[in-house]
Parts: C-alpha cells; structure tokens; sequence
C-alpha cells in the first residue's frame, strides 16, 4: 500500500472555501462531506452561519451535497435534518461502502463527485479507494472525540510518509 494513497487531490482551509465557480471549473455537481470536524465541528452540532450560508449557496447553484459520516444514523440525523442535508450514515470509511450509496442513492457520477473530510485515514482513503477526487479540509476544531483521537495518532505518522515523499501539504483558500 503505497502513501499516494491517502494524499489528497486538493487541500483547502475549510469546506466553506469552496465555491460553486470552483467546483464548476472542475466539473463537480456533488460534494460528499465528513459531518464532524469538517461540516461542523465535532462537539457543535448546530453548525455555524457560515456553514448555513455555504450550505444555502451550493443548493441555490444545484450542487448536491451529502454526508457520508462513520456515525451512527441518530447522531447524524439529529445534526443535519434542520439544513436539509441527505446524508448516508455508519459509511465504514475507510472502506466504500457509504460513498458507494451515496453515489448510487443520489444518482451522482463519479466524474462529478468529490470527497471533502479533515481525515486522511478515513476520508481520504476511502475517497481513493472509490475512484473518486478528495479535498483536505483543517478540522474546524483542535481537539477530537476519542475515536478521532486514535485515528490521528495513526495519521501523523501517515502525514510524515506524505511529507518526506512529496513535501509538506499545501493548504489553500479554494481549488
């Protein structure tokens, strides 16, 4: 298993950076997003204007946007059923499954998908695994729930792999 694997297509500061002229340059119609510590942060789930604003923006321009979270179906249900958001629960990245329904629920080509979440092990890796493009996203918060917290243990020795082979990542305000 080589490191190309876990690095992303693109990094930006937060999802929030990407715009619908962006994505369209890109020929993006849909975005997955990761629920805690990219959408919102992991112990706010009530989100932000920011995030309201972004989320009001992309469906105005018709670009889907659905979570693919690990959680379970009450704790992402009770986070995005006020914004609207379709969502795809207990996805099991870093595996396919949940990106493989998202796609095949929502009819979204792969062409026209990218993954967007703060995690390279789980977030990124599945987005490869999927065949699809990802984007690094900051986590909108410094500290992680437990699980969280074990998975980035993990990434920085993943991260460091990354850095001696193609440098450090770069983090942008958009793609």
């Amino acid at each position: 298993m080589g490191i190309e694997n876990y690095m992303p297509d693109f990094a930006i500061e937060a999802v929030y950076d990407l715009t619908v002229e962006s994505l369209g340059k890109h020929g993006i119609r849909a975005v997955l997003v990761d629920l805690d510590n990219t959408l919102i942060a992991w112990n706010n789930p009530d989100g932000t204007k920011e995030m309201r604003q972004w989320l009001h923006d992309m469906r105005d321009a018709g670009v889907k946007v659905v979570v693919v979270s690990n959680n379970t179906q009450k704790r992402v249900r009770r986070a995005v059923e006020r914004f609207g958001i379709d969502y795809v629960y207990w996805s099991l990245k870093p595996f396919t499954f949940g990106i493989d329904r998202a796609l095949k629920k929502f009819s979204i080509d792969k062409q026209e998908v990218v993954m967007v979440g703060d995690q390279l092990m789980t977030d990124i890796r599945a987005a490869h695994r999927a065949g699809i493009r990802s984007i690094l996203v900051k986590p909108l918060v410094q500290h992680d729930s437990l699980n969280t917290q074990i998975n980035r243990a993990r990434e920085r020795r993943v991260l460091k792999r990354i850095q001696e082979k193609y440098g450090p990542i770069q983090f942008t305000k958009g793609i």
